[in-house]
């Protein structure tokens, strides 16, 4: 066994793409690495799927983790990525993030590279509802087969766990992603303001346009409210965004965001009041907590993790994406009695926030790995 143990991530979309499953392997990694005995890599795939044409370097260091790129083909939603074992070959243990292919092929050859596996769920695959009977027919059958080769499946959310202890109950544990509350630490709004800000991928299941359904009704309240969309485009686009705005009246009330940078993005933070998401479907709910870190309360449609931040703030608003009107009361209702105490509020949204901090989420991880190498070395 080597003075420092090498774990290697493997995950589908890497820097410099952009997105939660991107963010949080780059935390984890970067938290990991601050270990004195571990070494960090991270292997991903060589063309992005929001630029499929472009193919970046083999290799590179992105903020000090060494990655490795390799080629892919078929499909975004299961790329096939047959020469992923070659880069594993100095590692002591393998880390893979997500449900898909990786999963399963690294699973499938283990009596190949004999190395210990851990997973973390990311939200599965059940993010939208298409392919929704095939997708459980795979879960009950080649996502249960490949969990027998892991050591430990940990769920990213409450959610996820309940999910994966149907085919794994002996392997599945807890541990949330974390978050890194230091980017946007008391940045947001000093001030009570009736913005909204939404943070990540166009995707179908983000339902960014049933925000602007929202920001839209609201302003029959009060015109002074506004939504930021800031993200990168997926199923939606800016022009789509765009034009959904003007068809409900808002367009002077909405503004599309694409690939801002960090400071860009930190500025936008800083005008806004709440952190808002109409997503269908979220294993953990990253961006709301980085805004509650920011000192913004969530606005979030009523899915477990979401309903979870609200309860444990006592605070924020949960909305139907359906009913806009009815939404659009509960929003303007509870701005009215933020304002009274705005400052108050924000210090619990950020207090909240500091219980996801990363060294806490990477030292359990830790642990996860410590037991598993220490059952191949019994083995």
């Amino acid at each position: 066994m080597p003075d420092r143990l090498q774990v290697v991530h493997v995950v589908r979309q890497y820097a410099p793409s952009v997105g939660g499953l991107e963010d949080a392997v780059a935390n984890l990694c970067k938290h990991l690495s601050d270990m004195p005995d571990l070494r960090v890599r991270v292997v991903t795939l060589d063309r992005l799927f929001s630029d499929p044409e472009q193919v970046l370097p083999r290799a590179a260091t992105i903020d000090g983790i060494p990655v490795t790129r390799i080629p892919w083909r078929g499909s975004s939603r299961y790329p096939l990525a047959f020469s992923a074992l070659k880069p594993l070959e100095q590692a002591d243990l393998v880390h893979v993030h997500a449900i898909d292919f990786f999963f399963d092929y690294l699973a499938w050859t283990k009596p190949i590279h004999r190395l210990p596996l851990v997973a973390s769920t990311h939200g599965g695959f059940f993010h939208t509802e298409f392919a929704a009977r095939a997708k459980r027919l795979y879960f009950a059958t080649v996502t249960r087969a490949s969990c027998r080769a892991y050591d430990a499946i940990c769920a990213s959310s409450a959610n996820d766990a309940a999910t994966f202890r149907k085919i794994a109950p002996t392997k599945t544990l807890t541990i949330e992603n974390g978050v890194n509350i230091e980017k946007w630490a008391d940045a947001g709004s000093k001030t009570a303001t009736r913005t909204l800000l939404f943070i990540g991928r166009w995707s179908a299941n983000k339902r960014v346009p049933a925000l602007i359904d929202l920001i839209a009704a609201a302003r029959a309240h009060d015109p002074a409210w506004r939504l930021i969309v800031a993200g990168v485009p997926d199923a939606e686009t800016v022009e789509s965004l765009a034009a959904h705005a003007r068809a409900r009246g808002a367009e002077d009330a909405v503004e599309i965001h694409l690939k801002p940078s960090d400071a860009d993005l930190k500025t936008l933070v800083g005008r806004s009041g709440y952190v808002a998401s109409a997503s269908a479907y979220e294993g953990f709910g990253l961006t709301i907590v980085e805004g509650m870190s920011a000192g913004l309360l969530p606005v979030v449609s009523p899915l477990p993790p979401f309903v979870k931040l609200i309860d444990a703030l006592g605070d924020g608003v949960v909305i139907a994406p359906e009913d806009p009107a009815g939404s659009a009361e509960r929003l303007e209702a509870a701005f009215r009695a933020h304002e009274r105490d705005f400052a108050g509020r924000r210090r619990a949204a950020i207090a909240l926030a500091q219980r996801y901090a990363w060294p806490g989420v990477a030292a359990q991880f830790r642990e996860v790995y410590d037991r598993a190498l220490a059952r191949r070395r019994r083995k």
